[in-house]
């Protein structure tokens, strides 16, 4: 139960939620903080590792910085939270609301993002090895990002520009990629097994030992892609 809740510089100051003090810097290590209210709650270089956030409503909150290594953040919602530096490192947001936060420059390492909303987020460079199937990534830039190895089935990235992302040995069967940006992205290996690539645009793409296999492209731009077969779309 939230004691106190003034609001001050857009966040909240003050706040005791189930007896733990909410602040920049607060030491919550394996604090039970699952369904709690820290809307705009400011968490900003707190140590919050194995912590159950679970469920929590953290829309808003600035956990920038914080250490949420191993911690359960499970369908929390983290709508337009502040995520930039923070250690997110085998924590698991599965089904978390991540929509249009900022998630610039955290340390992603086998995280679970599987059936996450990260529509409109801001996201860092490398999600390579992520685990994000079934994931909401629609109209997401990740230009030049680094999902090699990636497991995006099932996901949602209709819309997205993922115009010279490393995509190599990316999982993506079954995944939506209709009008999707995808032009000088490295394919190569990447399975794409009954993906919808309609209207994309692969223009200049590398789809060399791409598995395309049963994979939707009407309306797609394959100018200059050099294809599965190693032959060089004209």
């Amino acid at each position: 139960m939230v004691t106190c809740s003034n609001f001050r510089g857009g966040y909240r100051q003050g706040m005791e939620v189930n007896g733990y003090k909410i602040e920049p810097g607060a030491d919550l290590y394996r604090a039970n903080l699952s369904g709690a209210n820290l809307m705009h709650a400011n968490l900003s270089g707190a140590r919050l590792p194995v912590a159950d956030l679970s469920g929590a409503n953290l829309s808003g909150a600035n956990l920038s910085g914080a250490n949420l290594m191993h911690a359960n953040l499970s369908g929390a919602n983290l709508m337009h939270a502040n995520l930039s530096g923070a250690f997110l490192d085998m924590t698991d947001l599965s089904h978390a609301n991540l929509s249009d936060s900022n998630l610039s420059n955290t340390h992603l390492s086998d995280i679970c993002l599987e059936g996450a909303n990260l529509s409109g987020a801001i996201l860092p460079a490398d999600l390579s090895r992520a685990e994000l199937s079934g994931a909401d990534l629609s109209n997401t830039n990740l230009a030049n990002a680094n999902l090699s190895d990636a497991y995006l089935a099932l996901a949602n990235l209709s819309g997205a520009n993922l115009s010279g992302a490393n995509l190599s040995d990316a999982r993506v069967g079954g995944a939506n990629l209709t009008g999707a940006n995808l032009t000088g992205a490295n394919l190569t290996g990447a399975t794409l097994y009954t993906a919808d690539l309609t209207n994309a645009n692969l223009s200049g793409a590398d789809l060399s030992g791409t598995d395309l296999k049963d994979a939707l492209l009407d309306g797609a731009n394959l100018m200059g892609a050099l294809m599965p077969d190693g032959t060089r779309h004209d």
